[in-house]
């Protein structure tokens, strides 16, 4: 092999290396197709989990536009993008709701068929369902597999967005 061709087959081994490893440093958000895929998913994902009648009494007096709002915030936050989450911590936002093991799996479950739905690759789901899997004990204060149970009357729920003049 001439100079000439280990020096071409050099450059383009480093080329595609390169390439490779900007595919790697682009975030969560910009693979999974930032903030507009982000909020198809969501806005898909909450409308399944307020149709899943094992899930949908726990949003029973939530404002749909804030959990909406809340929720792409929040996963635009957790896939590494530009958002900035203003609600409340997980912990004060499901305080008294009596969620137990079985919504929280539910819920995981709508997540997943979204997902799967938008076909999001493995990669991609497996790193999305890994950042937002350990807020479980965060969320759950139930240790049961029951779902559909009614949410608590002590629940006091956010207020709704208000509506820009």
């Amino acid at each position: 092999m001439t100079k000439t061709r280990i020096l071409l087959c050099a450059s383009c081994f480093i080329l595609l290396a390169s390439i490779g490893s900007v595919a790697q440093d682009k975030s969560l958000y910009e693979r999974l197709g930032g903030q507009p895929a982000i909020e198809a998913v969501v806005n898909d994902f909450a409308g399944r989990v307020l149709a899943d009648a094992r899930i949908n009494k726990k949003f029973a007096k939530s404002d749909p536009a804030r959990l909406t709002k809340n929720l792409t915030d929040f996963v635009c936050k957790a896939a590494g993008g530009p958002c900035t989450y203003t609600g409340r911590s997980m912990k004060a936002s499901h305080k008294k709701m009596g969620v137990t093991n079985g919504e929280f799996g539910a819920l995981v479950e709508d997540l997943v068929a979204t997902l799967d739905k938008f076909k999001v690759p493995e990669k991609e789901k497996g790193e999305l369902l890994a950042a937002l899997g350990p807020l479980q004990p965060d969320i759950v204060e139930k240790k049961t597999d029951a779902t559909g149970e009614p949410l608590p009357a002590a629940f006091k729920p956010a207020p709704p967005l208000k509506k820009a003049p």
